[in-house]
C-alpha cells in the first residue's frame, strides 16, 4: 500500500513526521510515535531484518548520544533526544525503501524548477543526489572489499589500517565517474548559457 503513494506525498509525510517528532517532548507520545512507525513498517510489508538495518548504523552514535544526554540533562531528556533521531531516521528509511530514487529525484527537480530564474540548475541538483545516495553503497562496498583482502591475508583488521586502501580506490572511483560524467556532457553548459 505505501509503495504506491506518490514520492512526493511521502516526502511531505516524512516532513510533516519529522516535525511532529520533534515536537513531542514526553516520553508517551514518543511511544505512541514508535508504535506508529512500528505500524507503518508492517503495512508496508517491510521484514523486520530491514527494518532494524535502517538503524543500526546508528547505534554506537545513540549511544554516545544517550550517555552526553544523561550528564546535560535527566534521563527522561536523554531518552527523549535519542528515540527522536532513531525514529526519525527509520521514517526517512521507510520512505526510501517503498520509494524508487527515480520518484524522488523528480519531486526534487520539480521543487527546485522555480529556482532556474536564479541560476540554479535543477538537473544537476538531481544528479548530485543521484550520485550521492548511491556513492553510501559503492563506498561500504569498498569499504567490505578492502577489510575481506585484509582478513583474507590473515592480517589483523583494524579501522585505521584500512583507511589508506579505501581511501584510494574511493577516490579511484571518483576519478573514474568524472571522466565518465564528463564524457557524457554533464560538464557541458545548458543551451541558453552559450
Amino acid at each position: 500500500m505505501l509503495h504506491r503513494i506518490p514520492a512526493g506525498v511521502k516526502l511531505t509525510g516524512l516532513a510533516a513526521g519529522i516535525t511532529v517528532l520533534l515536537l513531542l517532548d514526553d516520553l508517551r507520545g514518543l511511544a505512541a510515535a514508535t508504535f506508529v512507525v512500528f505500524g507503518l513498517y508492517a503495512v508496508a510489508g517491510v521484514p523486520p531484518r530491514l527494518a532494524l538495518a535502517q538503524i543500526r548504523p546508528l547505534l554506537w552514535f545513540c549511544v554516545v548520544l544517550l550517555a552526553v544526554q544523561l550528564l546535560l540533562t535527566g534521563w527522561q531528556r536523554a531518552v527523549a533526544v535519542v528515540l527522536t533521531l532513531v525514529l526519525g531516521v527509520a521514517l526517512a528509511g521507510l520512505v526510501t525503501l517503498t520509494t524508487r530514487v527515480t520518484a524522488m529525484l523528480d519531486v526534487v527537480e520539480t521543487l527546485l524548477g522555480p529556482l532556474r530564474r536564479v541560476g540554479v540548475r535543477p538537473d544537476r541538483v538531481g544528479l548530485v543526489l543521484a550520485l550521492t545516495i548511491r556513492g553510501v553503497p559503492v563506498i561500504a562496498g569498498i569499504a567490505g572489499t578492502v577489510r575481506d583482502a585484509h582478513r583474507a591475508r590473515g592480517a589483523t583488521v583494524r579501522p585505521w589500517v584500512l583507511l589508506v586502501p579505501v581511501l584510494v580506490r574511493v577516490l579511484r572511483h571518483a576519478d573514474a565517474l568524472g571522466e565518465a560524467l564528463t564524457a557524457r556532457g554533464a560538464d557541458d553548459d545548458p543551451p541558453g548559457n552559450v
